[in-house]
């Protein structure tokens, strides 16, 4: 049995092992690739993922990310949260 991890912004995400992500040049798309699976990311998730390198906080990556798109913090943070749960449940990412 796996045990939820809860995420907050002092979290430091990381990719799980065998996962990482991956620029489809032909398709102009980025996706997750793991292990016996894919996810396609979306414009947003994108984004977010691309500052996933094991060292940065989720707060320091919401704060570049609201600062790069002059968007209100808060609404960042609300989408940057709510996908590295998801992503920590499916465990693609690790949180630390």
């Amino acid at each position: 049995m796996t045990v939820a991890t809860s995420v907050a912004e002092t979290s430091v995400p990381r990719f799980a092992r065998g996962t990482r992500l991956q620029y489809d040049r032909v398709r102009e798309q980025w996706f997750v690739q793991a292990p016996e699976r894919a996810f396609l990311a979306d414009a947003v998730a994108a984004e977010i993922l691309q500052l996933v390198n094991g060292k940065r906080s989720l707060a320091l990556m919401i704060d570049q990310l609201s600062e790069k798109f002059s968007a209100p913090r808060d609404v960042i943070a609300q989408d940057v949260l709510r996908m590295a749960q998801e992503l920590a449940d499916r465990q693609v990412l690790l949180l630390a």
